[in-house]
């Protein structure tokens, strides 16, 4: 019996260039390099966060 964990898509869509060095290490830890790149991470209290101290650059679906 296998779960499926609960996942969330994420695109950043404003350029990190000017941006807080802090919030620069958000991105990386959730794994966006390029604009306009999307990835599906796990949907947990620690990404949750790294989403929110960053939402003015990303997109969530």
């Amino acid at each position: 019996m296998s779960k499926e964990k609960p996942t969330v898509k994420v695109t950043l869509v404003k350029s990190p260039i000017g941006a807080l060095p802090k919030h620069k290490l958000c991105l990386k830890g959730l794994g966006l390099r390029r604009m306009h790149q999307s990835v599906e991470v796990e949907d947990n209290p620690a990404v949750r966060g790294m989403i929110s101290k960053i939402s003015y650059m990303l997109a969530v679906d």
